[in-house]
């Protein structure tokens, strides 16, 4: 009789932890707190195309459950050697942190390992490690009040930067809703610190849109930085779908061109996601927007989920189609086009963008 006591105790508390175990895997897949939070549906021009609909086309053309198996353009090796444990190791200690690391990038190893012609690369993000959005592709942590910036963070940063011995350093970040400025002045302080330790350093800021703050845009143009970037990140139709709905596909394109407008000297760069659901019909439109609103140089790259709870990929563009884009960019006129599977916003950019940008200027000047 006591026997059975246990082993009835004993198959109550396995099905117990079975049925737990099935719980915590469905919460782990289901939508974040940051989906319900989020107004998924902001007025469209295309009444008729909501949320519902959007999810309804994913289905359709992929099925409820089904992903897309990665193609072998787009795998990459587990990151490992010197140089990376180096710059991982350094940012810790100064309590920085990267876009590489926060957004899951696939280049991580490449870029922090130094690659094939050993130049490392990486992007500080500054203001914290949490976004006051919650963009549908993008892993990085969301809160509606994250922690205050850390006031040595310009400093630290530009101590690192200066230690790496680079030539061309990325600065991006989190959105910073919560705060009066946007983040904006940190940003500044952060370059006039790097720009006093080297002025030789091309300093490029990756920035948000500032909510179309024309104010917070010139701080950043006054701030003595080289390129001005903000992403546009998908086409208009697929923009209240894929981005915040605080982020606005013209309020981007405005906060583009009037940073061009203060300072006619001043690069500007944005960068298109693929493989979403858009058109090419679509993708030329924003392109040619971007051209319109002065941008100079545009990269295109291919989107990555990083999470069942994100947007699922639609389709893996081939780098043939990446290809093409190039050409397409280059036809418009655009100073520099990155184009293809693995190329990001940041990747690679004092091997590719220096370049590029060095080689247009002396064929200008010659």
């Amino acid at each position: 009789m006591f026997r059975s006591r246990i082993w009835i105790n004993l198959e109550t508390q396995l099905r117990h932890k079975s049925h737990l175990e099935a719980l915590r895997e469905k919460v782990a897949n289901g939508p974040s707190l940051q989906d319900f939070i989020s107004n998924p549906s902001p007025v469209l021009k295309d009444e008729s195309l909501d949320w519902d609909s959007y999810q309804g086309r994913l289905k359709r053309d992929k099925g409820e459950e089904q992903r897309l198996r990665l193609p072998p353009w787009l795998k990459r090796e587990i990151p490992t050697g010197k140089n990376f444990s180096k710059i991982k190791e350094q940012l810790r200690h100064l309590k920085l942190h990267t876009v590489c690391e926060e957004a899951r990038c696939p280049n991580i190893g490449e870029c922090w390992g130094g690659g094939e012609h050993g130049t490392q690369t990486a992007t500080i993000m500054l203001l914290g490690d949490t976004c006051t959005r919650g963009c549908r592709f993008c892993s990085i942590k969301t809160s509606r009040a994250p922690p205050a910036p850390d006031s040595n963070e310009p400093i630290n940063t530009a101590k690192a930067i200066a230690s790496w011995g680079l030539d061309y350093i990325v600065l991006t970040s989190v959105d910073r809703d919560d705060l009066p400025d946007g983040g904006s002045n940190h940003f500044a302080e952060t370059v006039r610190e790097i720009k006093t330790r080297n002025k030789n350093i091309l300093v490029e800021c990756l920035v948000p849109d500032f909510r179309g703050d024309l104010n917070q845009v010139r701080t950043i143009v006054d701030s003595g930085l080289d390129v001005y970037a903000h992403n546009i990140e998908t086409v208009e139709k697929l923009t209240p779908y894929v981005r915040d709905r605080r982020a606005k596909y013209r309020q981007s394109l405005f906060t583009l061109e009037n940073a061009k407008n203060m300072n006619s000297d001043l690069i500007t760069k944005s960068s298109i996601m693929l493989g979403l659901g858009e058109t090419d019909e679509e993708i030329e439109a924003t392109m040619k927007d971007l051209k319109a609103a002065k941008v100079d140089c545009v990269t295109l790259g291919q989107y990555m989920q990083p999470t069942k709870r994100h947007l699922k990929v639609v389709e893996y563009v081939t780098p043939a189609k990446f290809k093409h884009w190039e050409q397409v960019g280059q036809e418009m006129g655009f100073l520099y086009v990155a184009s293809g599977p693995l190329v990001r916003s940041s990747y690679k950019a004092g091997e590719f963008f220096i370049a590029s940008i060095l080689k247009n200027r002396k064929m200008n000047t010659a």
